[in-house]
């Protein structure tokens, strides 16, 4: 079996139930997935519409879209795949010939395949070369990124998008190892300026800061933030599920502007989080945060 496979088979998507109530799905609606990944949210909706129901399907990683694929093979008829970003969501309704959806969601987290794949460089408990980037395809490595930016400019990427106030001293030992060419360089250089106490959140803070900054994630949020309502059609819904406060804050304040200006209601008071339950199951989804909204 191969890691693809084998992960397909024990993929669970996170907070389901959760996800498939606040869309409040329509038998023959259009749906768009902006971060599909392995297709788990997607084939939950699907088994929900009739056959004239469709979902569009977005991811940057090509191999979660192959996987994906896989998946949803006995929907195929209904599923349009884009190797593509949620925020150019103007070009995939214009490729598609629609003007308007019932539904848009986006599961903003890394997915497991993801932190499990050897060569991706997300995670700093696999040695492998620094990329990060979910679209192979193009764009700069973090590796390439790290050696780029100065040590200053990589201190304040640590500490606004990692939100970890050893920023300066981590970038100074970063940029002090002259060449981080593998995750364990990387881990090697952000050990020697922490603490043993609490390490592995640093290590995971600081990884998740410059994954960040590779793809652009904050800038994309914010970019598809200003133009989603226009595709939603009236009393469609939009799901965002964010696993980190800098994503989630930005959704939070968003939200509240949108409802302001009395374009939207607010479905969700405070956000919703999984169940004791489901983090037993499935540790990777207790830092999870579901908010939505309806176009009114």
């Amino acid at each position: 079996m191969s890691d693809m496979q084998g992960y397909l088979q024990h993929h669970a998507p996170v907070m389901t139930t959760e996800v498939l109530k606040l869309l409040n799905l329509k038998k023959d609606g259009i749906y768009i997935d902006g971060t599909i990944g392995a297709g788990g949210h997607t084939f939950e909706i699907l088994s929900k519409l009739s056959p004239n129901g469709k979902v569009i399907g977005l991811d940057r990683d090509i191999e979660a879209l192959e996987l994906s694929y896989q998946r949803l093979i006995s929907f195929k008829e209904q599923i349009n795949l884009h190797h593509s970003s949620y925020h150019k969501i103007p070009n995939i309704m214009k490729k598609n010939n629609i003007t308007g959806v019932d539904g848009i969601l986006l599961d903003l987290g890394l997915s497991s395949m993801q932190l499990d794949l050897e060569d991706r460089g997300f995670s700093f408990q696999k040695n492998s070369r620094v990329d990060m980037r979910f679209d192979q395809t193009e764009g700069e490595t973090a590796s390439e990124l790290i050696n780029r930016l100065n040590q200053e400019e990589l201190a304040n990427i640590i500490y606004e998008f990692g939100e970890e106030r050893r920023s300066r001293r981590i970038a100074k030992s970063i940029k002090k190892s002259n060449t981080i060419n593998t995750t364990i360089d990387l881990a090697d250089a952000i050990k020697k300026s922490t603490p043993l106490n609490q390490r592995n959140k640093t290590l995971a803070r600081v990884f998740q800061a410059i994954r960040i900054a590779v793809n652009g994630e904050i800038e994309k949020l914010k970019i598809f933030l200003d133009i989603f309502l226009q595709y939603l059609n009236k009393e469609g819904r939009l799901v965002i599920m964010s696993y980190h406060s800098i994503e989630d804050r930005i959704v939070k304040n968003f939200f509240r502007e949108l409802k302001k200006r009395n374009k939207a209601f607010v479905l969700t008071k405070k956000p919703l989080t999984p169940s004791t339950e489901e983090i037993q199951l499935n540790r990777r989804s207790r830092s999870a945060k579901v908010r939505a909204l309806e176009k009114k």
